[in-house]
């Protein structure tokens, strides 16, 4: 078995965790080896985006796991093919097979949820009618209710990630995204919260926290630049309080990108944000082990 969400080794509040965006992308079995790097950096769980489940086998994943001691949690990666919220009723059906796929990964590496901005594809912007946004959030709706039901058959959750309205027009808040849960109508899906695109686009970061309640499954610490955790102006106190208010039981996981062609053009990472994904690692865990220490 991997190690529990919940297990810890930095004597910290949340488990502290590193994304695989950091280290390689895409992620596939030659990456595995970064598991005991992440290991040796000292994080207690290792977040890996399943960009094509072809070349990413659970069961050597889950060794890898095993064998480094860390725990594993599951992201998705939503490009123009896997549009859950499409008029195209076969982009829909690629989009809910590829999200089954993932499911089944993450049952398969014990991974609690499957996280991501699986409402629609990633760096889709529209200007629509109220109308349209009403017809796009009913397919959403009713094809991730659909996923819901098939993840909770396999004990997975689903945390729906919103971002900032230059990566999509659909979900920017916290607020928009529990409409949408409610339309969804089932108890596996909820929130990851991404302190990058919530500085944009949250009026109060701790108020948002606290208005997703028990809904936040998963979260993920970045600056407001991409960077370092503590290296810029994103307000963390506030933030572990609005966490503590909701009793989140999850990770804090570290996340920033690696600047690659496909990458760099949605997230706008035109400059480095760190001296080195390295070091950006090495200073996100000392900086989170002084804020969290218990």
């Amino acid at each position: 078995m991997t190690t529990s969400i919940n297990a810890t080794t930095n004597n910290t509040r949340y488990p502290l965790g590193l994304s695989s965006y950091i280290l390689a992308t895409p992620f596939s079995d030659t990456s595995l080896h970064e598991f005991a790097h992440v290991r040796e950096l000292g994080y207690d769980q290792f977040e890996i985006c399943v960009d094509d489940p072809d070349t990413l086998s659970s069961a050597l994943t889950r060794r890898a796991a095993e064998e480094s001691g860390l725990s594993v949690a599951v992201t998705g990666a939503f490009g123009p093919a896997r549009d859950i919220s499409h008029e195209d009723h076969a982009v829909q059906r690629d989009a809910k097979d590829y999200l089954r796929a993932v499911v089944d990964f993450a049952a398969a590496v014990d991974s609690p949820y499957v996280a991501g901005p699986m409402f629609t594809a990633v760096a889709v912007k529209l200007l629509q009618t109220p109308q349209e946004r009403h017809r796009q959030l009913q397919r959403a709706a009713g094809n991730l209710r659909e996923i819901a039901d098939y993840a909770g058959e396999r004990d997975v959750k689903l945390a729906m990630e919103p971002l900032n309205r230059f990566e999509t027009h659909l979900i920017n808040t916290v607020e928009q995204a529990l409409e949408l849960i409610e339309l969804v109508d089932a108890p596996n899906i909820g929130l990851v919260l991404d302190t990058f695109h919530m500085n944009i686009e949250e009026k109060d970061l701790g108020a948002a926290i606290r208005l997703a309640g028990d809904r936040v499954f998963a979260f993920q610490a970045s600056e407001n630049d991409r960077g370092t955790p503590g290296s810029g102006n994103i307000d963390w106190p506030s933030l572990w309080g609005a966490l503590d208010d909701v009793d989140y039981a999850g990770t804090v996981v570290v996340e920033s990108f690696i600047a690659t062609t496909e990458i760099a053009p949605i997230g706008g990472l035109w400059r480095p944000v760190a001296a080195s994904m390295e070091q950006l690692a090495i200073d996100a865990l000392a900086f989170l082990r002084d804020e969290l220490r218990v």
